[in-house]
This record gives structure tokens, C-alpha cells and sequence, in this order.
């Protein structure tokens, strides 16, 4: 399965993941540049330390433009429908095309998506069936790379050595309590936001329930069942190798294998 780009021409849109890569580019500059570096030149961190750092923030932009970008499971105007499943289809009263059940039509992008979950602004993009576990990664990687950027903020007033070979005269260490303090905002809000999002993201899962259908309270003895964590999470990625359930740069093939457990 090739990637395939997918995007959506929405200004809030494109504002909105304005902002979240704003966050990311703020982080990902001033921190090394006020915290990681000069105190690894100095010898007070190990080299480890900085490469873990840069490692988290380029997994979680790589997940930030792979969720934004990727199709999300957008239905064709003339799918081929498989004659043993002609009635797990149905038809859509806004685009008037053949669905399977538990689709949706976003009325922001103006298409079917299969198995949607909800249109998320903040990547201005449809979270369904094909893109939903580059969001969970997204979630995941925004947590660990805002956690680490609160821990480096604290331990750079309350637990590191001073540092000795400061210019004062550049803009970074003149103005290096403000900018910090700003990166530890950002942190606990990303983190906050972030936790809040993947605890929900990971229940609906787990439970076998969109947000879409929690918020219309659907309720079908089909769906909704409980299932082990393994086989929730392999058939949102993909796949069952977990290693490969944190790896962004991957396509994903759905399963048709029965609810198995997992080793």
C-alpha cells in the first residue's frame, strides 16, 4: 500500500496546525539552545540526553504530518462494493453514495470516511479508519516531547550545574527566564491537552466506540464490545508487531484475521 497525501483546504485549518507546529518549532529550538547544548558542551549532560530529546521531537513531527496528510479512509464516488457484504452498506443522505456502516460524512470536508472518529482542526484533517493510529501516535509523541520539555525547564533552575560560559550580551541568555518560561507553559498545556486527548482516544478504543458514536449515543449489540488491548491496538495500526505501532513512516494494511488474542 503506497502513501497517499491527502489535504484539506480549510483556513481555520491551516491555522489551527499553525499553531501546533509553532509550538513544536518554539520547543524544539529554544530548549537545546538554552538548556541541552551549553550544558553538554560544559559536561553536565551526557550526549544521550540530546539525542533522546531530538529523536522525541522529530517523531512527533513526523506524526504531526503524517496524520495531517494522510487519507483518512475517504470513501470513492463509485466503490466497488463486494456482493457478500451488500448489507453492511448503506446509503448516505448528504452525498448521496453508497457507505459501510459506521461511516460518516464530515460536512468539513465535504466526503464519507469510512469508520470516522471526528474532524480534529488541530491537524486539519478527518481521524478515521486509515489515519487513526497516526493520530494515537501524534498524541503519544506530543505527551513524551512536552513531559521532557517541562523536566528540562525545571531542572535547569533547580537541579543543574551553572553555567560558566555564558555571552551575555546574546538575545537567548538575556532574555533566557522568559523564553523559558513561556516553553514551560506551552509544555504543561500540550501535556495537559494532550494526556486528556489520548486517555479518551485509547478508551474509545478499547471499547470499540468512535467519538462520533459516544456523542450520539449509538448503541448496537454489534459494536462497542470489549476486546484485549493487543488486538485494539493491531487493528488500528495495522499491524500486530508492536514495535512497528510507534513507527510513523509506514503504511498501514487493515487485518482480516477473527478478535485472536495477541502474544
Amino acid at each position: 500500500m503506497k502513501l497517499r497525501l491527502h489535504f484539506v483546504v480549510d483556513p481555520m485549518g491551516w491555522l489551527c496546525i499553525s499553531v501546533v507546529f509553532g509550538i513544536w518549532f518554539y520547543n524544539t529550538l529554544f530548549v537545546p539552545k538554552l538548556v541541552l547544548l551549553p550544558h553538554y558542551d560544559e559536561g553536565h549532560i551526557p550526549w544521550a540526553l540530546v539525542v533522546c530529546y531530538y529523536i522525541a521531537s522529530a517523531l512527533c513531527l513526523m506524526a504531526l504530518v503524517r496524520a495531517s496528510t494522510a487519507d483518512p479512509g475517504r470513501l470513492p464516488v463509485d466503490p466497488h462494493i463486494p456482493h457478500s457484504e451488500r448489507e453492511q452498506w448503506e446509503l448516505c443522505n448528504k452525498c448521496n453514495l453508497m457507505r459501510p456502516k459506521r461511516s460518516h460524512h464530515c460536512s468539513r470536508c465535504g466526503h464519507c470516511v469510512r469508520r470516522m472518529d471526528h474532524h480534529c482542526p488541530w491537524i486539519n484533517n478527518c481521524v478515521g479508519e486509515d489515519n487513526h493510529w497516526l493520530f494515537l501516535q501524534l498524541c503519544f509523541y506530543a505527551q513524551v516531547l512536552s513531559f521532557f520539555t517541562l523536566v528540562l525547564d525545571f531542572c535547569q533552575y533547580y537541579y543543574f550545574q551553572p553555567l560558566t560560559r555564558l555571552d551575555q550580551e546574546k538575545f537567548t541568555t538575556q532574555h533566557e527566564l522568559a523564553l523559558l518560561r513561556v516553553s514551560a507553559l506551552m509544555g504543561v498545556v500540550m501535556f495537559g491537552g494532550m494526556s486528556s486527548l489520548f486517555y479518551t482516544q485509547m478508551a474509545g478504543i478499547l471499547s470499540d466506540m468512535t467519538t462520533i458514536e459516544k456523542m450520539s449515543h449509538f448503541s448496537n449489540e454489534t459494536f462497542g464490545t470489549k476486546r484485549s488491548w493487543q488486538w485494539a491496538l493491531a487493528e488500528v495500526c495495522g499491524t500486530r508487531w508492536k514495535l512497528l505501532w510507534l513507527l510513523p513512516l509506514r503504511s498501514r494494511k487493515p487485518l482480516h484475521v477473527g478478535h485472536t488474542s495477541l502474544l
